[in-house]
C-alpha cells in the first residue's frame, strides 16, 4: 500500500494569481508562448495521470484555470504527477554560477532562489519543462508590477513598505547578477547568454511566489524529507477558497519509493465547478503581494499597528481614560511588556486588529496591565488570560478596566481609519469609473482594510455595550 501523506494549510504554500471580480480576466488570458503546448496532453505523455473531467478552461470569476467538465464523485483522484515532473531548484551542474547568485537572494524572498531555476529553463532551448513554461502567464498582477501611481493607491503604509523593499532588492540583485555574469562564457551561461534584467527577475519571483507548493522533497541523513517549494505543473492551476473542494495529498510507492504528487476532490464536484485549494489563512497583504489577488471579507485580514506608548496615551484619552501612563510604565509594568516582547532586547513592537483574534493578545494584555494599575490583581492572572478577548464568565481585571481596554482599542481603529486619504465611499465611487486593472485591485486592496478597522470597531462597540448592560442589571438586582 502506498504511504499517503495530506498536507494541511500549515505545511501548504500554494501562491497562484487568481482572477477574481477586481480585475480583468485578460490581465492572465496571454500565455508565455503564443500558442503553447497542450499541458494537459503533456502531464499524461510524461506518465501523469489527469481525470477525464477535467479540463483547462475560464471559468468566471476567476479566469483561466482548471474546471471540471463533468460531475466528479468526492474522493477521486484528479491530478496526479510523477516525481520527475515537478520543478524544483535541485542540483545544477558543479561549474554553474546559479548557486553563488542563490546565496545572495535573502530568506524571505525565497521565491527569487527557485525563480532562478525557472529562468535557466525559460532560456534553455529543448528544455524539459518548456510545455509547462510556456503555458505561465506572461504577466502578474502582483503590486511590484505596478505603476507607482497605483502603488501609493493601495494607501497602507505596511504594503508600501514590502512592495518599495522587493523593488529595491530587484533593482539591486539584477547588478549583482550582471557583474557575476559579465565574464561567464556562453557555455556555461545559465540564461544561454540572455541578459537578465530586473524586469525578468521580477517574472521569475513573481511565477513561484504565485505557483510554488512546499511539499516532502529530498531525503536528510535521517532519512526524513525535506520541506522544498516545487511548482506543480497543472496543478498550480487550481484556484483559491477558504473552503476548498479539492486537497492535495503525496503518496509514496511501495514498490520504487517515488513519490507521487496527488490532487483528490474533498467533496464532490460539480460539472463547471473550478477545481479550488486553500492556499493558506492569510491576509489580504500576503494575498495580493505573493498572489495577486484580494480576497473580499477575507476572515483572516488584519490592520498592522506599532505598539507606541505615546499612541496608546493619546488614545486612552480620547477613550475618557484619565492620566494614562503608557509613555511612563512602572518596573512591573515594563516587566509585562516585557513577557510580550513590547519591551527589552529586539522587542516585536508590531501588533494587530482584526483577523481570526480580533484584537492580538499581546496588545490586549499590555492595556489590561497598563490600565489596571493593580500589580497584585494583574499577577493573579495567568498572561494567558491577560490576552484572551473571551470575558466569559467576567473580565480578568473588572468591567472598568476592560471596557476602558476595548475603548482604547476603539480609539485606536480611528486613528488608523483617519491614516487613509480616502473615504469608502470614494472608492467605491471611483470604481464605478473606466480605472485601469492595477487601479482596481489597488482601491479594492484598500477598501477591504478599511473595512476590517470598521468591522473591529463594530465588535469592540457591541462589547462594550454587552458588559456595561451587565453591570447595570448586577447593580439593579
Amino acid at each position: 500500500m502506498p504511504t499517503k501523506m495530506t498536507l494541511m494549510a500549515a505545511s501548504l504554500t500554494h501562491l497562484r494569481p487568481l482572477t477574481c471580480a477586481a480585475v480583468s480576466a485578460t490581465l492572465y488570458s496571454s500565455r508565455l508562448a503564443t500558442q503553447p503546448p497542450d499541458l494537459i496532453k503533456w502531464v499524461k505523455r510524461e506518465g501523469g495521470f489527469v481525470h477525464p473531467s477535467v479540463k483547462i478552461a475560464i471559468s468566471e470569476p476567476y479566469g483561466l484555470g482548471v474546471v471540471a467538465s463533468d460531475d466528479i464523485p468526492k474522493g477521486s483522484d484528479l491530478i496526479a504527477l510523477p516525481e520527475h515532473l515537478p520543478l524544483q531548484f535541485g542540483t545544477v551542474e558543479a561549474d554553474s554560477p546559479i548557486p553563488k547568485l542563490a546565496q545572495q537572494v535573502p530568506e524571505e524572498l525565497w521565491a527569487m532562489k527557485l525563480g532562478l531555476k525557472l529562468l535557466q529553463e525559460r532560456s534553455r532551448k529543448g528544455s524539459f519543462w518548456w510545455p509547462y513554461i510556456s503555458n505561465l502567464p506572461e504577466k502578474y498582477s502582483v503590486p511590484i508590477f505596478f505603476p507607482g501611481e497605483d502603488i501609493k493607491n493601495l494607501q497602507y503604509a505596511p504594503l508600501l513598505y514590502q512592495v518599495n523593499k522587493r523593488c529595491r532588492f530587484l533593482l539591486e540583485f539584477e547588478k549583482f547578477v550582471v557583474n557575476e555574469l559579465s565574464n561567464v562564457e556562453r557555455d556555461h551561461h545559465p540564461f544561454e547568454g540572455q541578459d537578465v534584467d530586473s524586469s525578468a527577475l521580477g517574472w521569475a519571483m513573481s511565477a513561484v511566489s504565485s505557483r510554488a507548493f512546499r511539499l516532502y522533497g529530498g531525503k536528510r541523513l535521517d532519512g526524513t524529507h525535506n520541506n522544498v517549494p516545487m511548482m506543480l505543473p497543472l496543478i498550480d492551476m487550481c484556484n483559491h477558497s477558504f473552503h476548498p473542494n479539492a486537497e492535495i495529498v503525496q503518496e509514496r510507492e511501495a514498490g520504487d519509493g517515488k513519490m507521487l504528487v496527488k490532487v483528490i476532490a474533498a467533496e464532490h464536484i460539480k460539472r463547471s465547478d473550478a477545481l479550488e485549494l486553500n492556499y493558506g489563512c492569510l491576509n489580504n497583504d500576503l494575498f495580493l503581494l505573493d498572489y495577486g489577488f484580494v480576497v473580499p471579507s477575507n476572515p483572516y485580514d488584519c490592520i498592522e499597528l506599532r505598539y507606541d506608548p505615546a499612541l496608546l496615551d493619546a488614545a486612552s484619552m480620547a477613550a475618557g481614560v484619565e492620566s494614562p501612563n503608557f509613555s511612563s510604565p512602572s518596573p512591573w509594568q515594563r516587566e509585562i511588556l516585557s513577557q510580550l516582547n513590547l519591551d527589552g532586547e529586539n522587542p516585536d513592537l508590531k501588533v494587530t486588529i482584526g483577523g481570526p483574534e480580533l484584537v492580538e493578545g499581546r496588545l490586549m494584555a499590555a492595556l489590561r496591565a497598563f490600565l489596571s494599575n493593580d500589580m497584585e490583581s494583574v499577577r493573579n492572572h495567568s498572561m494567558d488570560t491577560l490576552k484572551s478577548l473571551s470575558v466569559e464568565p467576567q473580565p480578568p481585571l473588572g468591567t472598568a478596566n476592560e471596557v476602558a481596554a476595548l475603548r482604547t482599542v476603539t480609539a485606536l481603529c480611528v486613528i488608523a481609519l483617519g491614516h487613509f486619504p480616502t473615504k469608502i465611499m470614494e472608492d467605491e465611487a471611483l470604481l464605478k469609473q473606466n480605472v485601469s486593472a492595477t487601479t482596481d485591485l489597488a482601491i479594492r486592496f484598500r477598501i477591504q482594510k478599511k473595512s476590517v478597522i470598521i468591522d473591529v470597531m463594530r465588535d469592540l462597540t457591541r462589547r462594550v455595550k454587552l458588559l456595561l448592560s451587565k453591570e447595570s442589571a448586577t447593580a439593579q438586582s
